[in-house]
């Protein structure tokens, strides 16, 4: 499937979502939803906001990406591309004029009821089904994923393999958005807990704090809309057995979880694998310390996993799993295969491993 193809696609899913809802039009504003309508093209200039400097606006018989005159010569050169302009006009407005675009819509839908991922007051959301085609990843949505996912897991390496114990958090946490920005992808979030702060919190904003003898890096990492999640421990030196144990006891528990996320299982069926799993290993209470994980893609968490989420896994849908104890936490991209297998998106060959439950999993590096 070329992109032009892969658009024609998901311009036929937004228009059949349009009959469904009998409406006249649908507005994605969010990065997530910009980047999949587009086939990976990115609307981001503030990297920290969820909606960007461009929309995509779809009727039964056009599609048009609304920008202001900031943005238009570059996404021309850098966005659209042939395959891309092919699909959809470029409506361009004066960046003082954001009404200009409103007017627009408005004259293109005949002042017809919206649908939006971002719905504002007179508009409506988009229909679950929709919503549920936006989880499941084409071949060339994967293909794309396993990209990001490879470039992500290098970055990774790269950034602790030149980590000293003298860094601070802040220096480590640089270095991984470095190696991330290098490779063309966004350092969406990279959290970093040296030995003093890594077994007391669970989302350690880097600080001024010195590593220390071991230290934790995780990166959500963007690329083509789609997110790489993966966490990574170092140790200068060697562990002590107890902080062996402790990640080998996190493996075993995301062994369980990844043992059961199969096609057809609902994420709260996985949750509760987890939360036995906890409690066959000592810590019964350990599950509410900290989310567990669930589907990703175009949402560094499409949905959080929990004990009364309804969401089925389907064949081709991304996940990603970080269980975790006090000092120790395991995580990786996976694609969720047709016959029930898990590919690893975030595996780096490099990087120390150890075979769990038939999968390789990634150690502490001590060096």
């Amino acid at each position: 499937m070329s992109r032009a193809s892969e658009i024609q696609h998901k311009l036929q899913l937004m228009r059949q979502a349009l009959q469904a809802t009998q409406a006249t039009g649908i507005r994605l504003r969010g990065t997530d939803w910009f980047a999949w309508a587009t086939a990976g093209a990115c609307h981001t200039v503030l990297l920290a906001a969820e909606t960007g400097v461009a929309e995509v606006l779809v009727t039964l018989d056009s599609a048009w990406i609304l920008t202001n005159e900031i943005e238009a010569q570059r996404f021309q050169d850098e966005e659209l591309g042939s395959e891309l302009a092919e699909h959809y006009k470029l409506f361009v407005h004066p960046w003082s004029d954001p009404d200009a675009a409103e007017t627009f819509i408005q004259t293109v839908t005949n002042a017809g009821s919206l649908i939006s991922d971002r719905p504002a007051a007179t508009e409506s959301p988009l229909p679950a089904i929709l919503i549920q085609h936006k989880r499941i990843l084409l071949p060339n949505e994967l293909d794309r994923y396993r990209r990001v996912g490879r470039l992500a897991s290098e970055a990774m390496t790269e950034a602790l393999l030149a980590a000293e114990p003298s860094w601070s958090e802040y220096q480590l946490a640089g270095a991984g958005a470095e190696a991330l920005w290098s490779r063309g992808l966004h350092p969406a979030l990279t959290l970093v807990a040296g030995e003093k702060r890594l077994p007391r919190y669970r989302h350690p904003i880097p600080t001024q704090e010195l590593l220390g003898r071991v230290a934790m890096l995780v990166f959500c990492a963007r690329g083509y809309g789609l997110y790489a999640n993966l966490t990574r421990f170092v140790c200068f030196g060697s562990l002590t057995p107890v902080e062996a144990d402790l990640h080998h006891q996190v493996q075993q528990i995301e062994a369980a979880c990844l043992n059961q996320a199969r096609p057809g299982t609902a994420l709260s069926q996985v949750y509760e694998v987890l939360a036995q799993a906890y409690q066959r290993w000592g810590y019964p209470d350990a599950i509410q310390d900290h989310h567990q994980g669930g589907t990703t893609g175009y949402l560094s968490r499409e949905v959080i996993a929990t004990p009364t989420c309804s969401e089925i896994l389907t064949a081709n849908m991304a996940m990603a799993w970080n269980p975790s104890l006090a000092g120790a936490k395991i995580e990786d991209t996976f694609v969720l295969l047709a016959d029930g297998s898990l590919e690893n998106l975030t595996f780096d060959p490099t990087w120390p491993a150890a075979e769990i439950a038939g999968r390789l999993r990634p150690l502490p590096l001590e060096r």
